[in-house]
């Protein structure tokens, strides 16, 4: 329906570019400088009369509209019809110059209704709506990038709770070793304080009061050495508790440092997907190593 007007415009200035010529008259005169700077750059000799010109705009009309009514190239087509658009409009339009008051409103209403033409076809040339749009291309983009972000963070946050499950499993360890090393010790030193005694009662039934004695000093330094394995495994208890609790405070910063600099990476990077998988790779790598680091410090301290 756009283009029937353009196609039909065209049409009837072919069959009489003389009547148009005399019309877009002013339109010509007031360009000519410019025509006359183009003739000197281009290769021909003189510049074109005014029918051709009608001519050339009138086919340029019927090309164009033809090609927007089937759909082909519509874009290129509504771009070429806006750019005849306004020389015509100009040429055949002049409601300023007009000095009876109807006339002037009907041209005023001609040229309105090609300002209204020239914006459909500046929109039908700009965007078409469909698939291909920038609209449609833009809320894509949005859709991805929003997808893509989630990812990491759920990623980050996935990174973080492995983090810190390692981390308090490490603790446990920690924990439990500590208290199975302090109970082990204890139970030595109370298995020592246990057999002194009877020792010491053998030996004095069989040797007298100079074993007897030697079965009271064995029993002092095992009752010694109790209390020392107790205080011993205390310390190591409570160290261990500082220490899982270091690493425990240090994976959680180091977590929600990775994560940050994850999002900022994702923030000012593209192409989104790639950046996202290097980031995502290198916060699982770096995580597995903090982890690793953990377990080797556990396994150190408690040996």
């Amino acid at each position: 329906m756009l283009a029937a007007l353009f196609i039909q415009g065209g049409i009837n200035a072919l069959r009489a570019p003389e009547a148009h010529a005399q019309a877009a008259k002013p339109v010509f005169d007031a360009m000519a400088p410019v025509v006359d700077k183009v003739v000197e750059v281009a290769p021909i000799d003189h510049r074109p009369d005014e029918e051709l010109l009608i001519k050339i705009d009138a086919g340029v009309k019927i090309a164009a509209g033809t090609m927007l009514a089937l759909g082909k190239f519509p874009r290129l087509a509504s771009t070429a019809l806006a750019a005849s658009l306004v020389p015509t409009t100009l040429a055949a339009h002049r409601f300023w110059e007009e000095t009876d008051p109807q006339r002037k409103q009907e041209q005023q209403i001609h040229f309105m209704k090609n300002v209204g033409l020239l914006g459909g076809l500046l929109i039908a040339a700009a965007d078409t709506g469909g698939k291909p749009s920038l609209g449609w291309r833009g809320r894509r983009a949005a859709r991805l990038a929003a997808a893509q972000a989630g990812a990491v963070t759920g990623t980050a946050a996935d990174v973080t709770g492995r983090v810190t499950g390692a981390v308090h499993d490490v603790s446990g360890k920690l924990s439990g070793t500590a208290h199975q090393a302090g109970s082990t010790v204890a139970g030595l030193a109370a298995g020592l304080t246990g057999l002194a005694p009877a020792a010491g009662a053998a030996v004095s039934s069989r040797a007298g009061s100079g074993l007897s004695q030697r079965a009271a000093e064995l029993s002092r330094r095992a009752a010694k050495a109790r209390r020392r394995a107790e205080k011993r495994g205390a310390r190591l208890q409570k160290v261990a508790g500082k220490r899982a609790a270091q690493l425990r405070k240090a994976a959680e910063k180091r977590s929600a440092q990775l994560q940050k600099r994850a999002a900022k990476r994702l923030h000012r990077t593209t192409p989104i997907t790639a950046r996202v998988s290097a980031v995502g790779s290198e916060v699982a790598h770096q995580a597995g190593g903090l982890a690793k680091d953990a377990r080797k410090r556990a396994h150190a301290l408690t040996h």
